[in-house]
């Protein structure tokens, strides 16, 4: 896995400025805390969902971390660090590494995703991760922006994931292992900074919900903002 993360950082500074040269285009970046709130669960956590990424038109390194902090709890997070590649008019190929971290233990994965605007405008990010025990990942995301103005936006999102494999040291269970749907209206004050409210549903299944029992509907409160 060491060697992976090499290749994907070595590859990441090579393709970056060969970029530069072919498509004479200027290095830009961006960061964006598409969700940043607080959960009022049982857990009463801070979450937060963030991309960040730097590159040209057609190559771009990103970081994404989503995660939360309980308030009697440990922080638990998910992590990629993947070289992207555009292969098509709204669709980026990518691959890279990722880190899991729980209250107990961690995971490394080597990811292969997908990520653009499906039909219907949906924006869409399949990831199919390899874990260091043989353990194989996909997780998928959609996410979709309903205008009622300008300003004041709708955002319903799903997100699933499962795996070949148990690994109760990350409390992940065989087949499908869990699934968050959310519904959240934001107003944009600028395009930039948008405070927002809503409400979330998450599930376990199977072995996932034996070593973690989760079956809750709760308010969610933050803001979208991006630089």
């Amino acid at each position: 896995m060491q060697k992976l993360l090499n290749t994907t950082i070595i590859s990441a500074i090579l393709a970056l400025p060969l970029s530069a040269g072919m498509e004479d285009n200027p290095l830009l970046s961006k960061v964006t805390f598409d969700q940043f709130e607080y959960q009022a669960s049982d857990a009463k956590a801070l979450s937060w969902d963030t991309s960040v990424w730097v590159g040209y038109d057609l190559n771009k390194l990103y970081l994404y971390t989503e995660g939360e902090k309980p308030r009697d709890g440990s922080t638990e997070s998910e992590n990629q660090l993947v070289l992207s590649h555009a292969i098509a008019p709204f669709w980026d190929l990518q691959y890279g590494i990722g880190y899991d971290k729980t209250e107990d233990a961690d995971q490394t994965w080597g990811v292969l995703a997908i990520s653009g605007l499906a039909p219907y405008y949906f924006e869409t990010r399949a990831a199919l991760l390899v874990g260091e025990d043989g353990n194989i990942g996909l997780r998928v995301g959609l996410e979709y922006e309903a205008l009622f103005t300008q300003r004041l936006i709708l955002t319903p999102s799903l997100e699933s994931d499962f795996y070949t494999k148990e690994t109760p040291e990350m409390g992940l269970g065989k087949g499908l292992s869990n699934i968050t749907a959310g519904l959240r209206l934001r107003y944009e004050i600028r395009r930039e900074f948008a405070p927002y409210i809503g409400v979330e549903w998450s599930k376990n299944f199977g072995n996932t919900d034996d070593f973690n029992p989760l079956d809750e509907t709760y308010a969610v409160a933050g803001v979208r903002w991006w630089f």
